[in-house]
């Protein structure tokens, strides 16, 4: 399997509405798919500031001097463009969740399809693992995750649960934590279940609700008026900051009109009905089936 396949590629492409020589930002570079399509599309005189806070993505980056990598976390995004003497751009893409590079790997300890040490870091140099979470994290801390962030309704009977397993032995490796789990995972549908835990720890280990809602709230700054923001999530979590963020400016969703009643927000919503993968795609690449995209316009 390829490092990554782009999802929703023509849509998102579409969406950001590239100009030849405009400075385009890809957030999520991975395996530098939706990156190589806007190249495509920009002339000589354009730029593309891709971000990854995954070292291996690197590798991928094409020998073209159009584009700059940046290993880091996107939350950083004001800062590097600053640093690169960029003060607005014209489009900025993200894909976000995991990729199907670190979901086959199986050392990066992303899958529960595979035997490997809880880690599920995107980032290597980060300190925090998915064990340390497991085994250092208060019963309410795991319980509030595993609700918050898995969707789970028995998130309290599964923390004591953990809780009690790790006070005679550490959880280390992705069997430790299914063996902790037997007595909730469902018969019928197991992924289904392990799939949301899963979710909930790489979610904290990665602080990606946190990174993300920072990373919202610094486009509008760093966006030429009529440029574009186009966002793929995968999961309500992620779409729900994204949907309140391109409506009201704010993560919240909080509406603030004008005297004639029109929403005061810097962005103009191009979506109204959110984008999702074709039952075509889904077949091609099943880990598109989640996907939804949004598309907002900066406002003058």
């Amino acid at each position: 399997m390829g490092y990554h396949r782009p999802v929703l590629l023509n849509e998102s492409i579409d969406g950001l509405n590239i100009q030849p020589k405009g400075i385009y930002v890809d957030l999520t570079f991975g395996g530098g798919g939706h990156s190589r399509e806007v190249l495509k599309k920009l002339g000589k005189h354009g730029r593309l500031i891709v971000f990854d806070q995954d070292q291996d993505a690197e590798a991928n980056v094409p020998d073209d001097k159009r584009i700059v990598f940046i290993g880091a976390n996107f939350r950083y995004l004001k800062h590097y463009l600053r640093y690169q003497a960029i003060e607005k751009v014209d489009g900025i893409l993200a894909d976000l969740g995991i990729s199907s590079h670190q979901i086959d790997r199986p050392e990066r300890g992303f899958s529960f399809k595979s035997a490997s040490a809880l880690d599920m870091r995107m980032d290597v140099r980060s300190r925090q693992a998915a064990a340390q979470v497991l085994n250092e994290y208060s019963v309410a801390d795991l319980t509030r995750l595993l609700r918050e962030y898995g969707e789970l309704r028995n998130a309290g009977a599964i923390a004591s649960a953990v809780e009690k397993v790790r006070e005679e032995k550490p959880l280390e490796t992705t069997g430790d934590l299914e063996q902790a789990l037997q007595a909730f995972i469902p018969k019928s549908h197991p992924s289904k279940f392990l799939a949301r835990v899963y979710q909930a720890l790489r979610i904290e280990v990665n602080k990606e609700v946190e990174a993300l809602g920072e990373m919202l709230l610094q486009t509008a700054g760093v966006m030429r008026p009529g440029g574009r923001l186009v966002v793929i999530t995968y999961h309500s979590i992620e779409d729900r900051l994204v949907k309140n963020y391109m409506r009201s400016g704010n993560l919240e969703g909080n509406v603030s009109k004008d005297f004639y009643g029109n929403i005061e927000s810097p962005w103009r919503v191009i979506t109204r009905s959110v984008i999702t993968p074709s039952p075509e795609e889904i077949e091609e690449n099943n880990r598109a089936r989640s996907a939804k995209l949004r598309i907002a316009e900066r406002m003058n």
